[in-house]
């Protein structure tokens, strides 16, 4: 395996930190989609659709060289759903309200981590990378939607 999809499956090494590399992942990513977000939706999905392209092919190429069907080390999946999970905010608040970053954060971290159907079905039953970054991709759009529902609500 190159060492540059060893790389970019760890985010250029935030995947190595020693406690909660995906929840340092998913911070990192909404601090980096700050402006992404700000920019509108017109960028912030084109990139979105990017990282969990990429996403696939990098992380599966990552789990099998360590043989690992998930490494937990393997955190571009992270920026992917994050993202997804920001796109409400770009949306409806053209990223101007910061309150909905930190749902935005707290929600995909809530769904990664809870893996309610069928983000615990994509991670379970999909292969290598696609499975990888397919529960990721699942649990930022239940972010999404838990977002924009608290925006409509006005909560945020």
């Amino acid at each position: 395996m190159a060492r540059s999809a060893a790389w970019l499956a760890t985010c250029f090494g935030i995947g190595k930190v020693a406690y909660a590399p995906g929840t340092v992942a998913s911070a990192v990513a909404t601090v980096v989609g700050v402006p992404l977000v700000l920019l509108g939706w017109k960028a912030l999905l084109p990139a979105f659709i990017a990282i969990a392209v990429i996403g696939i092919p990098v992380c599966g190429a990552y789990a099998r060289a360590l043989r690992i069907n998930d490494p937990g080390d393997c955190v571009l999946d992270e920026v992917a759903g994050q993202w997804l999970a920001l796109l409400p905010v770009a949306v409806a608040l053209d990223g101007k309200h910061w309150p909905a970053y930190f749902v935005a954060f707290l929600a995909f971290r809530l769904f990664d981590i809870w893996k309610p159907w069928p983000v615990s079905w994509a991670e379970q039953r999909l292969p290598g990378g696609t499975g990888i970054v397919a529960d990721d991709v699942a649990a930022g759009a239940y972010a999404a939607l838990v977002v924009f529902g608290a925006i409509r609500a006005g909560w945020v």
